[in-house]
């Protein structure tokens, strides 16, 4: 089996270190910041030995994993994964247009 090599946008980045920083700020702590993060690393790891484990979405290459509360919005490329977005399911889909947030 491959292992797809995991790279992740800018913007998923951002996404993700504003959700660990908003959870620090809230309980004024940051052991759940890093219990999400061990939660999400690991669900990158097992996208990246098993790719096509998220729900396909309306674009071929695009699937999204969800967990716990949160989506990882990935691109399939190749033997490479993009992550594009990590996107709280209990937010406005409005405010975001998740799939401009796609590289093409």
């Amino acid at each position: 089996m491959v292992k797809f090599k995991i790279e992740w946008s800018h913007e998923a980045r951002l996404d993700l270190l504003d959700i660990l920083d908003f959870y620090i700020t809230r309980n004024k702590s940051s052991s759940y910041s890093k219990k999400l993060y061990s939660k999400i690393h690991k669900s990158t790891k097992l996208i990246a030995k098993q790719p096509y484990i998220g729900t396909q979405t309306g674009i071929e290459t695009v699937r999204v994993l969800i967990t716990g509360d949160y989506q990882i919005i990935y691109e399939i490329l190749d033997n490479k994964i993009y992550i594009s977005m990590i996107w709280d399911c209990r937010r406005d889909p409005g405010d975001k247009i998740i799939v401009s947030k796609i590289k093409k």
